[in-house]
């Protein structure tokens, strides 16, 4: 599974080119409504940079898929070693076990239920970067799937807003992932 980290600067390089790309289109545009006279840029050529990046953006989405971790396992499912009960409510986590001891290169579900509002659940790296997350809605199945290729000793952490009492929502060194041949560096 590619590291989240890779994945992140990747898409944060070519997104950022697209999303540059699309503000000189909305400049062309903006000055053709704001101006008399000629266009400054002629419309066909506007219309076909447009109709451009529309193929790109959507090539983007296509491409990209299969870098984002979880993708494959998503469409394709796997064999899952491992499931992690974890609930919510009143602001706490709840786990297992007091530390949840990850095996390395095993596909391992993380099973999260809240009780009462909408969490989030994300794991966090020693250096506090991200590794993963997703929204936990209560009333609903909240699974996430997740191959580790690295050791490493991360917390658990809400994401999301959940009123006041949200930010004390972590629980440190929760997670172990060992048997890698590498550790996780983070950044």
């Amino acid at each position: 599974m590619v590291d989240s980290n890779t994945v992140l600067w990747g898409q944060t390089i070519v997104y950022t080119l697209y999303v540059l790309a699309i503000l000189a289109v909305m400049t062309w545009f903006s000055l053709r409504l704001t101006r008399s006279g000629p266009p400054i840029v002629p419309p066909r050529l506007f219309w076909s940079f447009f109709g451009v990046l529309v193929v790109i953006g959507v090539s983007l989405h296509l491409v990209t898929a299969n870098t984002i971790p979880w993708v494959e396992t998503e469409i394709s499912g796997g064999d899952v070693t491992q499931t992690y009960a974890i609930t919510m409510a009143d602001h706490e986590f709840t786990l297992p076990s007091p530390v949840l001891e990850v095996p390395c290169d095993e596909l391992v579900q993380f099973s999260v239920t809240s009780d009462d509002l909408t969490y989030g659940f994300g794991l966090f790296r020693e250096d506090n970067s991200m590794v993963m997350q997703m929204q936990v809605v209560p009333g609903h199945d909240n699974d996430l799937v997740w191959e580790f290729a690295q050791n490493g000793t991360y917390s658990i952490r809400s994401t999301e807003y959940s009123g006041p009492q949200g930010y004390k929502m972590i629980v440190e060194d929760a997670v172990v992932v060992s048997g890698c041949a590498t550790d996780d560096g983070g950044k």
